[in-house]
């Protein structure tokens, strides 16, 4: 067999990929931004994303990095509470610390925190309730993130039973995937646009 041929089960689980539409994410998850703007937050040249937690709401709250500086989203309500547009040079992108941090802003201002994106770093890939993330690429380069729950591995039970193709970056570069630390927030970062979904815990 060729080093670079699928065999069959590979070749059957990537046309399983490729023929899976994109489905919204199923209960108890919700789609922060409104579908009116394509269920999506536009952030021009993004770079990472990182969880902190509101001091007062106990929020989850997701700082983004651009290359147009910081902001600070409320991960419930989807309201940027917090924006700086001119960081110092060097806190301005996390690739400068040891350990891939930025200095917080608005209600988290004195904090570091970490973020995931083009610079490295990671955000959780499961959630409490057995929730899970994956990410494949059956037609690189474009990702498809794929949310999964028990044993619901993409190559066991139906699409939409167990696993749902939440989200296709085939217009920009996906930049990070995950759970907030609580569980409570999925998010999708691309080079682009931020996309959240909230559930209650």
């Amino acid at each position: 067999m060729d080093q670079h041929q699928l065999t069959p089960y590979q070749q059957a689980l990537r046309d399983r990929f490729l023929a899976a539409p994109v489905l919204p994410a199923p209960a108890p998850w919700q789609p922060v931004f409104s579908p009116r703007h394509a269920s999506c937050a536009p952030v021009g040249g993004l770079l990472g994303i990182g969880f902190a937690t509101h001091p007062e709401s106990g929020n989850d709250l997701v700082m983004v990095v651009s290359q147009d500086g910081h902001g600070l989203f409320d991960a419930v309500s989807g309201e940027k509470i917090a924006r700086d547009r001119d960081p110092g040079d060097e806190d301005c992108t996390p690739d400068g610390t040891d350990d891939l941090t930025c200095p917080g802003l608005g209600p988290v201002a004195g904090a570091r925190v970490r973020i995931a994106g083009l610079f490295g770093g990671g955000l959780h890939m499961t959630a409490v309730g057995g929730w899970g993330l994956e990410v494949v690429q059956p037609a690189w380069p474009h990702d498809r993130v794929l949310l999964t729950h028990g044993s619901g591995m993409p190559h066991r039970e139906p699409h939409g039973e167990g696993w749902w193709h939440i989200f296709h970056s085939y217009y920009s570069e996906l930049r990070a995937v995950g759970f907030s630390p609580s569980g409570r927030t999925l998010a999708v970062a691309t080079s682009s646009d931020l996309t959240l979904w909230t559930r209650p815990i």
